[in-house]
């Protein structure tokens, strides 16, 4: 894609290029609303009619990115999660994920990241080949996927109360349990060659739920699961691979080393950290993170999921535990970790995905940054490890001249996007 101002356009009567005219641009990386531009677009879209776009009465935004979304869960207000694990077979499942796709799209979301089927099995890797690639089957988003998130004996559900003793319900498990550095060595691999995309991790979680009929405090209260050794090697054996990893965390006791450049198991992203302590908002030197292909690591990004408490309960403690961690957080002027928007969309309806942007501004968050976060913030965060370092910045430049070639620089491309634009009623929603 190439950005022109109006009189620049005129020069470039290039046929091969499509040209949408901008009343106003946002410009993702300046967090700035830019006048009358031009953007031109791969020949490969092929309209029905001339090839300008009129949006010059319009506001043009980037594609919204989610980084953290289950497709193959719906919102809990309908069914709880226990009863889509265990009563919902997976045809309908992948059929409600296909719906979910096009709910996102149409929302203005064209890239997501899936962070974990959720007791789905391999469903989102087979998925996405349906929504991705030069001929999809679905309309639907970029769809970067994590399989089966990764977590300790006895930590997760769904929870089998007649034998408790035994994991899952009928062989249903929502996610991959994995013991002792070997196992999670191996769990991994075994993801990363089936095709995961991203690898996810809890690092804590409600590890003694099936207290909550005789000590719900003790119940609730999220523990560590992993031991350092296992965070190690799921992290260190990821990135060999070419993998990012994200770790599910409240915040508690594990933000410090999942964040940290000088742990052994940095992370990617966190996700949630509700519960994070204002001691950890700290800043880092500048010169603790260069560029992954030197072997020093990013700063990792946080996704603080506002809309999944939100949803589940606006009076509820946990959602003002997570409001006033996220108020403090942008006020702090040294913030270590980078943030991007995810709501863990799917616990409430697909297509509502802009709720943690409005809530983050709600917040006090400034509405360009919010922006910028759900937009270019976003794609940094859920890109493959090809896009950083120098050989990323080589293939960054082949977009912007122009001399980009999906199946060499797009990662998950979906080729459906094209087919949408070119439908007469997707002009029509342009122009309303």
């Amino acid at each position: 894609m190439q950005i022109s101002s109006g009189d620049e356009a005129s020069k470039c009567g290039d046929a091969m290029h499509t040209k949408i005219y901008a009343g106003t641009l946002f410009d993702s990386e300046k967090c700035e609303l830019i006048k009358h531009r031009v953007i031109s677009v791969s020949a490969n879209v092929d309209f029905s009619d001339a090839r300008n776009i009129d949006l010059r009465s319009k506001t043009v935004l980037p594609g919204f990115v989610d980084c953290h979304v289950h497709f193959f869960l719906h919102p809990y207000s309908e069914t709880s999660w226990e009863d889509q694990n265990t009563r919902e077979s997976l045809v309908e499942r992948t059929i409600r994920a296909t719906v979910h796709a096009r709910e996102t799209l149409m929302a203005g979301y064209t890239a997501v990241r899936d962070l974990g089927t959720e007791g789905a099995g391999d469903a989102d890797v087979l998925f996405r080949k349906c929504v991705s690639g030069p001929n999809p089957l679905i309309p639907g988003p970029r769809y970067f996927c994590a399989n089966r998130a990764i977590v300790t004996t006895g930590s997760y559900g769904p929870r089998n109360r007649l034998y408790p003793n035994r994991a899952g319900v009928e062989g249903k498990t929502g996610a991959e349990a994995a013991d002792g550095v070997d196992e999670c060595i191996k769990v991994v691999r075994r993801q990363v060659g089936a095709g995961a995309d991203w690898i996810k991790l809890y690092a804590d979680y409600r590890f003694r739920a099936e207290m909550t009929q005789v000590s719900p405090q003790t119940a609730s209260e999220s523990l560590d699961t992993f031991n350092t050794d296992e965070l190690h090697a799921i992290v260190q054996t990821a990135h060999k691979l070419g993998v990012k990893v994200a770790a599910h965390t409240d915040g508690k006791s594990s933000w410090e080393g999942l964040i940290s450049p000088d742990s052994s198991y940095q992370v990617d992203s966190v996700e949630h950290g509700h519960s994070v302590g204002e001691s950890s908002f700290f800043r880092r030197s500048p010169d603790d993170y260069v560029a992954r292909d030197t072997g020093i690591r990013q700063p990792t990004v946080w996704i603080p999921t506002l809309s999944v408490y939100y949803t589940l309960g606006k009076d509820t403690p946990m959602w003002k535990q997570a409001a006033s961690t996220f108020t403090r957080a942008i006020k702090a002027s040294d913030l270590n970790v980078k943030i991007a928007c995810g709501g863990d969309t799917g616990t409430f309806a697909h297509g509502d995905n802009s709720l943690e942007m409005k809530l983050m501004v709600h917040l006090g968050a400034d509405w360009k940054t919010v922006l910028r976060w759900g937009t270019l913030g976003g794609w940094e965060c859920i890109r493959s490890m090809r896009w950083e370092g120098q050989k990323g910045k080589e293939r960054l430049a082949k977009i912007h001249e122009l001399r980009e070639d999906a199946r060499v620089v797009g990662d998950n491309e979906t080729g459906i996007l094209r087919r949408i634009l070119s439908a007469p009623w997707i002009r029509e929603a342009l122009s309303s």
